[in-house]
């Protein structure tokens, strides 16, 4: 394995720089890593350092901007106002005048545009060799592919360049990359990121995706570009009853062995590995035949659904302008074959499959799948540029075909220490199960994708670690945080199987501070929470010590006569502990 030298002299960025030292990094470590493949067009550096220096006003003028200064690498088929889009064609390129809404959300966020990727034209490949602007290599092996077909922004983050690279996954392209450069690869739920401003290549089933060094930080992107937006007919908001977190003893689906035939050796030990890694972690991994989402991935490119890429940009290929790669024409014009019967056909099959997989995966919080089959040099990619891209988008395919999601993340390295990539792949909307799966696994905090969803606050039985807690967990409940309430409260040990607290409002001054947990909970799993309340508990509205008030839970007036109070613990469970017998052995 051959490392890049300049990229290894560089180390981590150092995201406690102000905007424009940031600004000054990006810049310095471009001319040390000298890869002039990753960028299609570079922003002039005055216009870059005029956005840091915006950013710095707004800081300073009080403003509260989250990617503060985080630099952004935007792959060439996503617009960015007065930057042209060329796709990876010379000859297809325009310069728009609105930016993309999901680019728009990070920039307005803090976030400042480097410049535009290259990519494997049209979108079209996994291996980021596909362009006239040249073949991306690998950030730590320039002899082997980077992954495409979102290839620059991948290795822009792998080096350190940008903090955040955008790009889009139709067939794995936000994922592939990530395993093969250690990144984290967020693929959303189809339309969940607005895909406005994106060059389509098969409009149904394209999304944009995020690329970051660190869980937390593709996190935060992904959830500013979230929401619905106007120019984008297929965005989709947060369903009602969205899944908010994982359990605490999460249950993970790996294929069978003849469902991972596909992978390298040192693939498949590096995936039996990270297997082995879960379950030392506390998951529990049963195995399941995925054979029907394998046949459904070939449908991406074997099947009619490949017209899709023939209306996105077929008819300019037509053309033959002098910059279109072979094969990526070869595909697309391939694509003008399929008959309106065979993608209704195609459209079925899809159907019939989707339903297969829920009864799949049903009891599963995520399937665990190798991101990518063999990591291939460029010069094995140019002599056999078809048939190892169509392995290498084994596991990946499926996924938007199936509208479901999916995080990639570093697995363990192979024997050789060369970087290996899974995914946790889930149905669609469960992007934060995947989310909190893919933290546990690389041991780091699982941070919040979605953000939608009512505040509970529980202060008894419901608690982690009481009898009633499965109930949130069935929910999907997202712990938040700890907190108490003000003192107008008091608490009493109610007469009930199993034992529940009682929280009663007095009155100010006439009770005491009372400590408790908060959840978010998804408004349908709130509404179905609250249809199966036994008497005599009631949600109401309660108020925290810090000024908020919040859905909590309380209990009827005539339910505490003759209770116990207990106030005086100021929790239920310092009262528990308190009432436990002594040991005397």
């Amino acid at each position: 394995m051959s490392v890049s030298v300049d990229a290894s002299k560089l180390g981590p960025t150092k995201i406690t720089l102000s905007p424009t030292e940031r600004v000054d990094d990006a810049f310095r470590r471009i001319a040390a890593v000298d890869r002039p493949e990753i960028w299609i067009t570079l922003r002039p550096a005055e216009d870059v350092y005029a956005d840091a220096a915006a950013i710095e006003s707004r800081i300073t003028a009080g403003e509260d901007l989250p990617l503060a200064g985080q630099i952004l690498a935007v792959k060439d088929n996503i617009d960015v106002a007065g930057m042209t889009t060329t796709a990876g064609c010379p000859e297809f390129a325009y310069v728009p005048d609105r930016t993309a809404t999901a680019v728009r959300r990070l920039v307005d966020q803090g976030a400042i545009v480097l410049g535009k990727t290259n990519l494997d034209q049209f979108a079209t490949g996994l291996v980021g060799t596909r362009s006239p602007y040249g073949a991306v290599r690998c950030s730590w092996d320039p002899e082997r592919v980077s992954g495409g077909s979102s290839s620059g922004s991948a290795v822009a983050v792998a080096l350190g360049i940008a903090d955040i690279g955008i790009g889009t996954d139709t067939a794995g392209s936000g994922r592939v990359p990530a395993a093969f450069n250690g990144l984290v690869g967020i693929k959303a739920t189809l339309g969940v990121i607005p895909a406005d401003g994106v060059v389509p290549a098969c409009v149904d089933y394209d999304c944009v995706t995020v690329f970051a060094t660190e869980l937390d930080t593709a996190a935060a992107a992904a959830r500013i570009m979230a929401g619905p937006a106007s120019r984008d007919p297929r965005s989709r908001a947060w369903p009602a009853d969205v899944r908010l977190a994982a359990p605490a003893q999460p249950r993970v689906a790996i294929p069978r062995d003849e469902d991972l035939t596909a992978l390298a050796p040192d693939y498949r030990r590096a995936f039996d590995d990270t297997v082995q890694l879960l379950t030392d972690k506390g998951f529990r991994v049963d195995t399941v035949d995925i054979s029907p989402l394998l046949d459904a991935a070939r449908l991406l490119y074997d099947g009619a659904v490949v017209a899709e890429r023939y209306t996105a940009v077929g008819r300019f290929l037509d053309t033959a302008p002098a910059g279109a790669d072979p094969v990526v024409t070869a595909i697309v014009g391939s694509a003008r074959r399929p008959a309106g019967h065979e993608l209704a056909a195609d459209l079925d099959t899809l159907v019939r499959v989707k339903a297969q997989t829920r009864d799949l995966l049903a009891g599963f919080d995520g399937l665990l799948l190798p991101t990518t089959t063999e990591h291939p040099t460029i010069a094995a990619v140019q002599a056999d540029p078809i048939d190892i891209n169509r392995r290498m988008g084994t596991y990946t395919n499926f996924c938007n075909l199936l509208d479901m999601s999916a995080v990639a993340v570093p697995g363990l390295p192979t024997a050789a220490g060369e970087p290996f990539g899974v995914m946790f792949v889930v149905p669609g909307f469960a992007d934060q199960v995947a989310v909190d799966l893919a933290a546990r696994l690389t041991g780091v905090p699982a941070p919040a994708l979605v953000e939608d969803g009512v505040e509970l606050a529980v202060f008894g039985a419901h608690l982690r670690g009481q009898p009633l807690h499965f109930q949130l967990e069935d929910l999907s409940a997202r712990f938040v945080d700890t907190v108490t309430t003000t003192d107008a409260y008091r608490l009493t040990a109610l007469a009930t199987t199993p034992p529940k607290p009682g929280l009663v409002r007095r009155g100010p001054g006439a009770g005491a501070p009372i400590v408790g947990e908060l959840f978010r909970v998804s408004p349908a799993g709130l509404g179905r929470f609250l249809a199966t309340l036994p008497a005599p508990m009631a949600l109401t509205s309660v108020e925290l010590s810090d000024g908020r008030a919040v859905v909590g839970f309380s209990c009827t007036h005539d339910a505490v006569d003759g209770a116990t109070d207990i106030t005086e613990f100021g929790s239920w469970v310092a009262y528990l502990a308190a009432s436990r017998p002594v040991s005397t052995s």
